[in-house]
């Protein structure tokens, strides 16, 4: 059973929820992916725990920890081209297998290697919220904030991970500003 998950936003898409392993709190940065009991937490809160195929072992923890670094260089540098030959690299351990089921029409994940799964699976959903809404892929506005999210607000306005912490702290911020120009 893995531990509770300490970070402070959870349940983006799986290639956000794999960069926001790394945040900061009271000043500190922080990481879940130290060792493989973190990478337990994370594969099960991303929802890819479920999955038989993946485990929480040294070789996923280094290959998920390569996904994490060439998504991190792709989302800070968006057309740098050795960021995106770093995620091509991951992307490349794995591929979609088209399938007829019962239901109809379905896609498969296949991996000559498992280790690489979850990594790959955090990038190739990296490649779709870039296909459906490029621009909604955002860092948290907060200066001393390190998290992303993909924005779902109705107006596409969303500038904080957490209008409770940082939205606060920005609010804070501004009234002491105002208060102290008084």
């Amino acid at each position: 059973m893995a531990a509770s998950d300490p970070r402070p936003l959870v349940g983006e898409p799986v290639s956000l929820d794999l960069l926001n392993t790394r945040w900061v709190q009271e000043g500190a940065g922080q990481d879940l992916l130290t060792g493989t009991d973190g990478l337990a937490v994370w594969l099960a809160a991303s929802g890819l725990g479920t999955d038989d195929r993946f485990r929480a072992d040294a070789r996923t923890l280094e290959h998920t920890l390569a996904a994490r670094d060439a998504l991190a260089a792709v989302v800070d540098s968006p057309g740098d081209r050795a960021a995106a030959a770093r995620l091509n690299e991951v992307l490349a351990h794995g591929r979609i297998r088209a399938t007829l089921g019962p239901d109809g029409p379905a896609e498969e994940a296949e991996f000559a290697d498992p280790s690489w799964g979850p990594g790959w699976l955090a990038a190739r959903d990296y490649l779709h919220l870039l296909h459906t809404a490029p621009d909604r892929i955002r860092a948290c506005a907060h200066e001393a904030c390190v998290l992303h999210f993909f924005d779902t607000s109705r107006n596409g306005t969303r500038r904080w991970c957490s209008m409770a912490v940082c939205g606060n702290r920005a609010k804070a911020s501004r009234h002491y500003a105002r208060s102290k120009e008084s």
